[in-house]
């Protein structure tokens, strides 16, 4: 089985994706807000790894640079300040083959966290 690498990486500001483009022939567009929400950084996915952080308020966040990091990683930088996680190719791709599952679940808990501010308001 062949190593999963990309081909193409491109920043699109005007639809705010991040397109990859893999050596088996997936292609995937990942929006910004997406990326922000799942980065790999510990600050974001627990110590643990199972215990995410729930970021929100991310809509409008841009990435304002990005860095190879050697041959297996990008490092994105978002206007936030947030510029910790590494994204590896492995973790990009699995971004992107599960994305409508993890946004359709990152929306959930966004929706279940509203719930729950507002029954203790």
């Amino acid at each position: 089985m062949q190593k999963i690498q990309p081909i193409d990486v491109i920043l699109h500001k005007r639809t705010r994706t991040l397109e990859i483009q893999f050596n088996n022939g997936e292609h995937f567009d990942l929006p910004w807000e997406y990326l922000r929400v799942y980065s790999p950084s510990s600050e974001v996915r627990g110590r643990r790894g199972s215990d995410s952080k729930l970021v929100m308020g991310k809509e409008n966040v841009s990435i304002s640079d990005i860095k190879p990091v050697g041959n297996y990683a990008v490092k994105l930088f978002f206007d936030d300040g947030h510029h910790s996680g590494l994204y590896d190719w492995k973790y990009l791709y699995e971004l992107g083959s599960n994305h409508t599952k993890y946004w359709h679940n990152y929306r959930k808990r966004v929706d279940q966290e509203f719930q729950n501010t507002s029954t203790q308001q």
